[in-house]
């Protein structure tokens, strides 16, 4: 298995694993995740500097995200309000891998279809 069909491999991972929550609604996800993720008990008003560049943004997500309680609450929120539109960080994944598991999310979603 080479690089890129491990990353696709985990993205259907993570994407398999939010089914969990397609049921839940969006008022309750908000709740978990504004009363329970550790990123809410760091707000402050300066925000975190994005580099732009894949790997620094990918450690920064998963340093602001390490040990929070809920990650894939707060991702499949995220998924659900901004889709492919995606910025910052939630769920632990930096936006690029975010959108790759909107793909792969929004495919089960529409009956278990291939991602695009």
């Amino acid at each position: 298995m080479n690089r890129d069909e491990f990353r696709d491999n985990y993205y259907e991972v993570v994407a398999a694993d939010l089914d969990r929550y397609a049921e839940v609604p969006d008022n309750v996800l908000l709740e978990i995740v504004t009363t329970d993720g550790t990123c809410m008990w760091l707000v402050t008003n300066d925000e975190p500097e994005w580099s732009g560049e894949e790997l620094t943004d990918r450690e920064l997500a998963a340093r602001l995200c390490a040990g929070c309680p809920v990650q894939r609450e707060c991702l499949e929120l995220e998924l659900r309000t901004a889709g492919e539109s995606t910025v910052g960080v939630w769920g632990a994944l930096s936006e690029e891998d975010r959108r790759a598991v909107y793909r792969a999310w929004l495919a089960r979603r529409r009956g278990g279809g291939q991602p695009s």
